[in-house]
């Protein structure tokens, strides 16, 4: 039965409980797998034959199961109260052990990577199934990456008290931030006291400005007041970065790190962010526009989300039960396999949606498998943005089960095609939303959609734009927290131009993005996804029911292709200019809508 009122989710159906025999049991039985995989070592030989070498792929698959179900409880029980001591401890031991299987295994990987000769490992990424192939070829691709056997698990070893380590106290930290805002009311000035950002983020899309400024000062008083701490944090990381990915495996930049592990190449992210660059004027004249319709002289950074109706925005507030419903029969009205799986997380309860303290903040998709139900976090508050990031999430879900099929070792769609069926999903929703409602509803509904754009092409690249300075400042000119701060602030300015007014309190936005700390140079993906479902979902309009068997198959590949060479059968060449300008041209279109209203 789906659950239409905000709560928590259900972990029983991973771990029962932790610190009892049967979870004892259960990481006795993962050493035992490790220990069987360890005598196969010696039958690691360049003539080793296709049916031992599947058998091989089939134990270490077996052991990625059972080990990511352990460290999907450990993560899922910390992301639900980050503030719990316990929750911390527990997954710090299951790192720790995940880190030490790693090491035990990793002569595997290597021998694969390094050891064995090119013919003969040709011969066996031609006999194995197909499903496992390009996976293959790209660990040969990454040879040349690869450290010796001490050398890498002394990185896997340290990565728990080190980079991993330092996110976590991020996270800790920013996630038990309380935020006291005061706004005028008339002659009172009113206290408001937050313990969880998200519910205060709300109000950035307030009908009252003095709300939404005083929401972001606020936010960045807070941050500013903890730059010190969260900049050292920032600085580490970035350095460990490039000492692992550039001085010791060869990388060519601290972003290629990332593009190799994508396997999608330099080239592609460079033309990417290279027409991204050279269309700041496209939302900039958004943001001139807007300032029009809200009757003011000019926008002020603060209103960039302000709603451009009062009596709309005031109305349109959405119960959980509500959202859910409208996501649901908006999957079904695409596809009713679409509707079956987004149904199996709420009936399986594997949502929380509720806000409360310590929890982390945002919305995100967790696979623990492929053959579990994907969890999903959400900070339900009820405004429309809140229902676009349930489609969002949910179109995540859907992705990871609709490669269900797929063994654990490739299950997962690169970097760059991770965002397709979630933006896709809010495209969708987008569509629904704008039946049936009044002109000046629709308005409202496509200066939200152009916001949305925003926040997720050309801000997102722009993210991207400004890790590639950082990481390069901080390696290369050991510049000061305040020095990354004005290359923020100047990042702000190339994107806005004088578009709209930018107060300087913005310079400490980059300390808040989590992405920046958790996966580096990860935003360039919502850039990649946001335009290439654009080209999709024409697409989509152009052909109907006919476009959904085409693209589920790309859902369901999983991780079994190359993004490039699939997405070129399908008609795409992501390494042209030519088509990441075709979503500008979509977007400059919606703006030429707005103007016409």
């Amino acid at each position: 039965m789906i659950s239409l009122k905000v709560g928590s989710w259900k972990l029983t159906d991973l771990i029962n409980e932790p610190f009892t025999h049967e979870f004892q049991t259960f990481l006795d039985s993962i050493e035992s797998g490790v220990k069987e995989f360890e005598m196969k070592r010696k039958d690691l030989r360049s003539d080793i034959s296709t049916k031992e070498f599947e058998d091989l792929i089939h134990l270490i698959e077996e052991l990625y199961e059972k080990v990511s179900v352990v460290q999907g409880y450990t993560h899922l029980q910390y992301y639900a109260n980050t503030s719990s001591n316990e929750a911390a401890a527990l997954l710090t031991m299951t790192e720790k052990i995940a880190s030490d299987i790693t090491n035990r295994i990793l002569f595997f990987d290597l021998w694969f990577k390094k050891d064995i000769d090119e013919e003969n490992a040709q011969r066996l990424i031609n006999s194995i199934p197909s499903v496992y192939r390009e996976y293959f070829k790209h660990k040969r691709l990454l040879a040349k990456h690869a450290l010796t056997e001490p050398e890498e698990k002394i990185v896997n070893t340290f990565t728990v008290t080190g980079m991993k380590a330092l996110v976590k106290i991020y996270d800790k930290m920013t996630n038990s931030f309380e935020y006291t805002m005061k706004v005028k009311s008339g002659r009172k000035i009113i206290k408001k006291i937050f313990n969880n950002k998200e519910k205060m983020l709300s109000l950035i899309r307030s009908s009252r400005p003095e709300e939404r400024e005083s929401t972001y000062k606020t936010l960045w008083e807070v941050y500013k007041k903890n730059s010190g701490v969260l900049g050292e944090i920032y600085q580490n990381i970035v350095i460990r970065w490039r000492d692992e990915g550039v001085s010791l495996r060869g990388y060519k930049s601290p972003i290629s790190v990332r593009n190799v592990i994508n396997n999608v190449d330099d080239a592609t992210v460079q033309a990417l962010l290279k027409v991204c660059k050279s269309n700041t004027v496209v939302f900039q004249n958004y943001f001139r526009e807007k300032a029009k319709i809200i009757n003011v002289k000019k926008l002020r950074r603060y209103d960039l989300y302000a709603p451009i109706s009062v009596k709309t925005f005031n109305q349109k507030k959405f119960s959980y039960g509500k959202a859910v419903d409208t996501v649901i029969r908006t999957f079904g009205d695409f596809d009713s396999q679409f509707k079956k799986l987004s149904e199996k997380v709420f009936t399986e309860q594997h949502v929380d949606s509720v806000i409360r303290k310590g929890k982390r903040g945002g919305a995100f998709c967790y696979t623990v498998s492929p053959t579990i139900t994907p969890y999903v976090l959400l900070n339900f508050g009820g405004v429309t943005n809140d229902v676009f990031t349930l489609a969002h999430e949910f179109g995540h879900a859907i992705h990871s089960m609709a490669a269900a099929d797929k063994p654990i070792m490739v299950s997962q769609a690169p970097l760059p095609l991770a965002e397709t069926a979630s933006i896709f999903a809010e495209m969708l929703l987008n569509d629904r939303l704008a039946k049936n409602i009044s002109k000046n509803e629709h308005k409202l509904l496509l200066a939200e959609e152009i916001d949305h754009l925003y926040a997720t092409i050309m801000r997102q690249s722009y993210f991207t734009l400004f890790e590639i300075e950082a990481h390069d400042a901080i390696t290369k000119n050991n510049v000061t927290i305040d020095k990354l701060s004005e290359i923020y602030l100047n990042n702000l300015k190339e994107q806005f131009g004088n578009s709209l007014h930018l107060s300087p309190d913005f310079k400490y936005e980059w300390l808040y993005i989590p992405h920046f700390y958790h996966t580096p140079f990860y935003c360039y993906a919502y850039s990649f996804g946001n335009l290439l479902v654009l080209s999709l979902y024409q697409q989509y309009k152009i052909e109907g029911k006919s476009f959904v068997p085409k693209y589920f198959n790309i859902l369901a590949a999983g991780g079994t292709r190359k993004p490039e060479e699939m997405l070129k059968e399908n008609g795409i060449d992501i390494s042209k200019e030519e088509f990441w300008q075709k979503g500008f041209d979509y977007v400059v279109d919606k703006v030429q809508q707005l103007k016409e209203f």
